[in-house]
């Protein structure tokens, strides 16, 4: 079955970003589960099922930023979770009281393989792990590390107290909340976040399709229909310096620290929406960005 898996993952690879969209718009309509796609890698939110990989990212998150209580005792929030509650083992070995994890639906895996491992490989590095072993369900787990699942998307913030979160991140999921709910959740972000606490967040700016700009052919009305946001392919297409300006209007320092950028266009200019096309190059070409966010005036921990 691996084989098969295998060989269907490298034919999707191989295909041309227009087939990609038609056959994620046939599949994504046919009667089949979400737990199904995701094994044979077609539909798939994200990589967090690895441990080496979940434990890398939040490390990288983490590490790079300074934060009231980060000795212990904190609060974090992980923004679009995706395939495991994973950080919620892994926020607790790094000594959070409290993990809350928002996503827009229920997509975690429900067996417990993917903790035992994880569990064993924060072991091997030589932190104190709960005894998950004994945990017969993903919610005895997140009860012991004092994880909250939330799955209703942007609604899900209002059960989360105001100034109460020391610590939240995402991984390339900010591009995937729907344009029409962005500015209500980077406020809602500010709202939960403590005064001297801080946001770490990785955006991928490029299309879900083959890597390029493809998703900026599309008209506005087009792009954000439903038959297009709920097909497994949808970004919101909020450029770089708009993202960063919707941070600052809801009263974010914004402080960028890395970015990446194509060496050339890789989608031609005259192809994409006309929306698209006044866009400067040189904001065109960022692919992607970290940037760190803390409350306008804030301290820093």
């Amino acid at each position: 079955m691996d084989r098969e898996r295998w060989g269907i993952m490298s034919i999707k690879s191989a295909l041309p970003w227009q087939i990609k969209i038609a056959v994620k718009i046939l599949l994504a309509r046919l009667p089949a589960s979400y737990r199904f796609w995701r094994w044979l890698g077609i539909f798939k939110a994200g990589d967090m099922e690895r441990s080496e990989y979940a434990l890398g990212v939040f490390s990288d998150h983490f590490n790079g930023v300074n934060f009231a209580r980060k000795a212990g005792g904190f609060s974090t929030l992980e923004v679009g979770p995706g395939d495991t509650v994973s950080s919620a083992l892994i926020a607790r070995a790094h000594g959070a009281s409290q993990c809350y994890l928002v996503d827009a639906g229920r997509f975690a895996r429900a067996d417990m393989v993917p903790y035992l491992e994880l569990a064993e490989k924060l072991r091997s590095e030589s932190f104190v792990v709960p005894e998950v072993a004994s945990c017969e369900s993903v919610d005895e787990l997140l009860r012991m590390c004092g994880g909250c699942y939330l799955t209703e998307g942007l609604c899900s913030f209002g059960t989360i107290p105001d100034q109460s979160v020391d610590f939240i991140w995402s991984q390339a999921v900010l591009e995937h909340v729907r344009k029409e709910d962005f500015v209500g959740t980077v406020r809602e972000m500010y709202r939960v976040l403590s005064p001297q606490g801080v946001c770490s967040h990785r955006v991928d700016l490029k299309d879900h399709l083959g890597g390029a700009l493809n998703n900026l052919r599309f008209s506005q009305q087009t792009w954000e229909s439903r038959f297009m946001t709920q097909s497994g392919f949808y970004t919101n297409r909020i450029r770089y310096k708009e993202m960063l300006g919707i941070f600052e209007d809801a009263g974010f320092a914004v402080e960028v620290v890395h970015v990446a950028r194509f060496a050339k266009l890789p989608t031609p200019r005259w192809c994409l929406a006309p929306q698209f096309r006044s866009i400067p190059t040189d904001e065109l070409l960022v692919s992607g960005f970290k940037v760190i966010l803390r409350r306008q005036g804030a301290s820093r921990a």
